[in-house]
């Protein structure tokens, strides 16, 4: 069990190691995993910016011009929201080169309540014109991302979570790309495609599904933005049908867009295990993950569901 933030961590400084003119920017996370390596061994590339995360946008912007790869770290919440005019103008507009790194995403701020927690950053990426938006699901994705963002000649946002996870399985190198995805549960009757988080869930649910006679083919989608395509419609016209799980608001994250790329490539009946279109709460991770229904259990009976709606 190993977090997204320690493996995108080990990734940075891999990468650091290779390219030097990786910078990175930070919002005064001092000490965190996910800065600590590249921060210990490269201090002369490492820019704390205190707590302001609207102006290390715009640094990240002018290190970009200057030929620099910026790489931008703070809570989802407010380097997404609070600094959405600066990303938007100032970085996605000129299509500038820079990665943002957005930690404790989703509800794994856990006790520090709704105001850190934050289920509406992908939406607000993915609305903006060649943003990239990455979703890594265990240690080993993330920290191959951190390499991959860091190669885009474009803005890329990066969403990470705070607590360990499971490792889901060997990483094949070869799948690990923008606008990649990976088949981790291969089936015929439904497809359930999945990001961050939820793709343990999603595969423990495959794993019920199963003995209930129901095969499930399970899809790591951790490029949201642009959604590995080809891989999902593949599937969905084996299985006819399909349930997305993430741990996001249900508008405007990954289960709108593959009901979009169904609606007009291959329409199948589609089901949606996400929040509810509600704002978090003080809890424990895991207590938020039950009280908000994103569990193998509720993709288990979606899956049930949508299976039964299918076209034979």
């Amino acid at each position: 069990m190993r977090s997204t933030l320690s493996g995108f961590g080990e990734g940075l400084l891999g990468t650091g190691r290779k390219r030097n003119d990786v910078v990175l920017l930070h919002a005064d996370m001092v000490d965190a995993e996910v800065i600590t390596p590249f921060s210990l061994e490269f201090p002369e590339r490492t820019i704390n910016c205190g707590v302001s995360e609207q102006d290390m946008v715009m640094t990240a912007a002018g290190l970009s011009l200057g030929g620099k790869i910026p790489v931008a770290v703070s809570y989802s919440a407010f380097l997404t929201a609070r600094s959405f005019d600066q990303i938007r103008t100032c970085l996605a507009i000129p299509g500038l080169q820079a990665v943002l790194v957005g930690t404790h995403s989703g509800l794994s701020a856990g006790e520090e309540g709704a105001t850190h927690q934050m289920n509406q950053d992908v939406a607000l990426m993915r609305s903006l014109p060649d943003m990239s938006v990455l979703v890594p699901s265990d240690y080993a994705s993330s920290s191959a991302m951190a390499g991959i963002a860091c190669g885009h000649p474009g803005p890329v946002y990066l969403r990470l979570g705070r607590d360990e996870v499971p490792d889901i399985g060997i990483l094949d190198e070869s799948e690990m790309r923008i606008g990649g995805g990976r088949a981790l549960v291969d089936g015929d009757g439904v497809t359930i495609c999945a990001c961050g988080i939820m793709v343990h869930e999603a595969m423990k649910a495959a794993a019920i599904l199963s003995q209930q006679g129901i095969n499930a083919e399970v899809i790591d989608c951790f490029s949201l933005k642009p959604l590995p395509s080809q891989l999902i419609l593949a599937s969905l016209r084996r299985t006819g049908c399909c349930v997305v799980a993430e741990e996001h608001n249900i508008i405007g994250g990954l289960g709108e867009a593959i009901a979009a790329l169904s609606a007009s490539e291959n329409p199948v009946p589609v089901r949606f295990v996400a929040v509810s279109d509600r704002y978090g709460q003080s809890g424990t991770p895991s207590e938020l993950q039950e009280y908000y229904g994103l569990t193998f259990r509720e993709i288990v009976g979606e899956s049930a569901q949508v299976w039964s709606l299918r076209r034979r």
